[in-house]
């Protein structure tokens, strides 16, 4: 949204990379042990099947319909003299950066439920964080919701649960998607989902009570943050031990997975972040440059 260049190396198409493999756009709306119904009617037989369906997101369904939905919230910002951001977490707080920082001049408010912002990680981490946003003349409101109900959209007018009322020529909402599983609710598999709508699974990756069947990333329960490199790690080990059974080794020979211990980093700008890892807790330059270079993604 705020660096358009960016979305144009990062929106890649499946085929690039699904080389022996096959693409079907559609939504999964029902599921048995060996078959998975799509909203066309359409039925897929399976021997085993991996869940990665994350949590609901409405994106085009396109990389062009995606760029071009990015060109216009650019055009958006661009335009914009005051910005309202919704959400503290790392897609808020990362927004709001990134705009403070390409356009200093352009007034940016971020309002968050919270009484910290990135509630996931440790406080000091956070508070360094605010102080940082702050710095940048992001003006932060804890503790603090917008009734979308109550806003108008056409005068550009919003409403806060303090009664405040904000006038904003441009609207983020970065809160939190609700996990992508109301399709399993009315299914076999509605016994293995916990009471936050994820898939319970072993070590092994394999939803609870189904052997053949796999889960991976935030669709999971596995108790750790919901973060990119995560579930890289999650994919890459759901595809050895579907080796394994596959190839008609033991199941003993599949390989266990150990929640990982805290370690993020949230982009602030084009240089800083602020990072948190197990044994310290930095902000700047420093864990700026590893996020630069894509050592960690949300």
């Amino acid at each position: 949204m705020v660096e358009p260049s960016f979305a144009e190396r990062s929106l890649i198409y499946h085929k690039d990379y699904l080389t022996n493999g096959r693409l079907v756009v559609s939504k999964a709306i029902s599921i048995s042990n060996s078959q998975v119904l799509t909203a066309e009617g359409r039925l897929f037989t399976f021997e085993y099947l991996v869940i990665a369906t994350g949590h609901n997101d409405d994106f085009p369904k396109t990389r062009s319909e995606r760029l071009k939905e990015f060109k216009i919230e650019n055009e958006e910002i661009r335009a914009a003299n005051t910005i309202l951001i919704v959400g503290g977490g790392p897609t808020g707080v990362e927004l709001a950066a990134e705009i403070a920082v390409d356009f200093p001049e352009k007034r940016v408010i971020l309002v968050h439920s919270g009484s910290r912002l990135l509630e996931f990680i440790g406080p000091k981490a956070a508070n360094r964080t605010l102080d940082w946003l702050k710095s940048k003349r992001v003006e932060v409101k804890l503790q603090c919701s917008v009734d979308l109900n109550e806003s108008s959209y056409e005068t550009k007018t919003y409403v806060t649960s303090s009664g405040e009322t904000i006038k904003a020529d441009c609207l983020f909402v970065c809160t939190g998607k609700p996990t992508g599983s109301a399709w399993l609710k009315e299914t076999a598999f509605k016994d293995s989902l916990d009471s936050f709508g994820r898939l319970k699974v072993d070590e092994n990756f394999r939803v609870k009570g189904h052997t053949n069947v796999f889960a991976v990333g935030d669709i999971t329960d596995v108790k750790e943050s919901k973060q990119g490199y995560l579930a890289q790690k999650h994919a890459l080990m759901a595809a050895k031990n579907l080796k394994v059974l596959m190839s008609g080794e033991k199941e003993t020979k599949m390989a266990s997975y150990k929640p990982q211990t805290i370690k993020v980093i949230v982009s602030l700008g084009r240089r800083d972040a602020a990072a948190q890892y197990p044994w310290t807790t930095l902000i700047g330059r420093v864990p700026g440059l590893n996020q630069s270079k894509g050592f960690i993604c949300r």
